[in-house]
């Protein structure tokens, strides 16, 4: 059985920066992609970040809304993954989920094509 727990969401400013973390339990993704979905009230859930790795090392793929302000970084034998953001506005603000495909490849962008996800963090960015 596979395990995610995000952490690190709150309460920020606009402007501010904030680091998200993923831990993962029950198995080890040393060869699956782990991304990042955000959803806000209302809206549908919306693909962030995401990183993979493959015989050649690393890749990870990001959303055009946050290319530039956030990054997507693993540790701890690739068991925990992180999502530093930085210039938060108010776009921002939604519950962020982590989740794990079996496979490597990072560049799919639909929650479906993901088979793992933990509860969520609420990050919500006042004006």
């Amino acid at each position: 059985q596979v395990q995610l727990e995000e952490s690190g969401g709150g309460l920020v400013q606009g402007g501010d920066a904030l680091r998200l973390s993923c831990a993962a339990s029950g198995r080890t993704f040393s060869r699956n992609a782990i991304g990042w979905f955000r959803q806000a009230p209302g809206k549908e859930r919306e693909f962030v970040a995401s990183i993979g790795w493959n015989w050649s090392g690393g890749r990870d793929n990001y959303a055009d809304s946050v290319r530039g302000r956030f990054t997507i970084s693993a540790e701890d034998a690739r068991n925990t993954v992180h999502l530093q953001m930085n210039a938060l506005n108010s776009a921002d603000t939604a519950v962020y989920y982590c989740a794990a495909r079996i496979s490597w490849s990072p560049y799919a962008t639909d929650p479906a094509d993901y088979e793992y996800w933990g509860q969520g963090t609420q990050v919500t960015v006042s004006s």
